[in-house]
């Protein structure tokens, strides 16, 4: 039946950033389908609460606090999973993010760090769990959670939006030398309702203008992207590799805009 092709039945999913939201969401809706779950993030107490609710829906959770800008971190977190399950089949590298801020205002190191948190931890996670998942099952697949903000012009997104960019990229250009065994995707993610976006959704004012830039006209929920990861990661997507899906509620320019000063000629100097 083709109801069986987006089961994850007792496969073995590394989820980055599964403490809170999207990540969250993500872990849950694998462990719904089948799979059994490592939650990395840096917080463990929001971890062993996931590590509950994907208790209780039967399946098995391992916690592995990790700082996933931490290259020996990763390592220890991939030879955690294959020592505790003998096996790894899915990644999700979920951890990132980086602040709002005026390109002017965005230092060399701020730009560093958001690429360290975007691409650079994905790119590692990937290499060393597509490797495990080919020695240890076959085969693999790796979905890389993004942003819309990697290809809409957003003020104050300059070093978010270019290393999201940088991310789909990467997906797409990993996506051959990994085929067939291990298929890489990515998700664009538009405006979800976490605990990131509490200050458009909080505020009457923000909300309405969100709303109203956005199509479907609601925020984004995690179970929304969760269902799309689950397509990503089974059998139903088995001849989908190297795309970038928009899941957006439909928008194609920012919803909200961050002002920004304007460039102005610096003081004379007396």
């Amino acid at each position: 039946m083709i109801l069986e092709r987006f089961a994850v039945a007792d496969r073995v999913a590394i989820v980055t950033g599964a403490g809170l939201g999207i990540g969250r969401g993500i872990a849950l809706g694998l462990a719904e389908a089948g799979a059994d779950v490592v939650l990395a993030a840096r917080t463990r107490s929001d971890l062993e609460e996931v590590a509950a609710g994907v208790e209780a829906k039967g399946r098995r959770a391992l916690v592995v606090p990790t700082d996933v800008t931490d290259s020996a971190a990763l390592g220890q977190l991939v030879t955690a999973t294959v020592e505790e399950f003998g096996r790894l089949d899915i990644l999700v590298n979920n951890a990132g993010g980086a602040m709002p801020r005026a390109a002017m205002e965005t230092s060399e190191g701020f730009l560093e760090r958001a690429f360290r948190f975007n691409v650079t931890a994905a790119f590692t996670l990937t290499k060393l769990a597509a490797r495990q998942m080919v020695d240890t099952v076959g085969s693999g697949a790796v979905v890389n959670i993004s942003s819309r903000s990697a290809s809409m012009t957003q003020t104050s997104f300059v070093a978010y939006g270019a290393a999201k960019a940088a991310l789909d990229r990467m997906t797409r250009n990993f996506a051959p030398e990994l085929a067939p065994r291990v298929r890489v995707n990515a998700i664009d993610v538009g405006g979800v309702a976490t605990r990131s976006l509490d200050v458009v959704l909080t505020d009457e004012t923000l909300r309405r203008q969100y709303l109203a830039g956005t199509p479907m006209g609601r925020p984004g929920e995690p179970d929304d992207i969760a269902c799309a990861v689950l397509y990503l990661v089974s059998d139903a997507s088995s001849w989908v590799t190297g795309k970038v899906f928009e899941i957006d509620g439909g928008a194609e320019h920012p919803a909200i805009s961050v002002p920004v000063p304007p460039l102005e000629p610096a003081p004379a100097q007396e």
